[in-house]
């Protein structure tokens, strides 16, 4: 017979220090975004499907415009120093590591589909912190009236600039990470 104590789950503490890569290994494939920033745990509720369903439609316009070797991934961390963060869509250089945390040198471009819950920290936070790394792009996607808005970003000295603002049904072409054709209005 087994004690109550051996059919209980296992517990975890917390680290003595700072939360660091594999610590993110803990916690439950839930739905929950684990990041950490600067070593301290940052953690996000489950997105809604229409979250889901605008970050499907991103990888498949990237997909469907990458050349040969680029890859496309969807929820690919990235370690920028002491920071292990997710976007929700990342991609990566023809020869990139293949590693679960991509080093930022092999990023092309960062992908963040605004929600509610998620606004401050893809507006504020994220874009620092992948401009320290030197991911030379970054789109955002927020939510609109009518459809989707892409914002989309170039690195510039330290920081990040503000490229295009782009909504609705017409096609607009982009040049980085590399030619594509965008219409956010298509992604609903």
């Amino acid at each position: 017979m087994t004690s109550p104590a051996a059919s209980s789950p296992p517990r975890w503490t917390t680290p003595d220090g700072q939360w660091t890569e594999p610590d993110l290994h803990l916690f439950p494939q839930d739905g929950h975004r684990y990041e950490i920033v600067d070593g301290s745990l940052h953690v996000a509720p489950p997105e809604p499907e229409s979250h889901e369903a605008l970050v499907r439609a991103v990888v498949t316009t990237l997909r469907a415009a990458a050349p040969p070797g680029w890859w496309v991934c969807d929820r690919l961390g990235v370690e920028i120093g002491q920071s292990n963060l997710v976007p929700d869509v990342t991609v990566l250089r023809p020869r990139s590591s293949g590693a679960i945390w991509c080093d930022p040198a092999d990023v092309a471009l960062v992908v963040e589909v605004e929600t509610s819950a998620t606004r401050r920290f893809d507006r504020l936070l994220k874009p620092s912190l992948y401009a320290e790394g030197g991911i030379p792009a970054f789109w955002r996607v927020e939510p609109g009236r009518l459809s989707p808005v892409l914002r989309t970003y170039e690195l510039g000295a330290a920081r990040y600039r503000a490229q295009h603002s782009i909504e609705g049904a017409e096609p607009v072409k982009l040049d980085a990470p590399y030619p594509v054709r965008v219409a956010p209005a298509a992604w609903i």
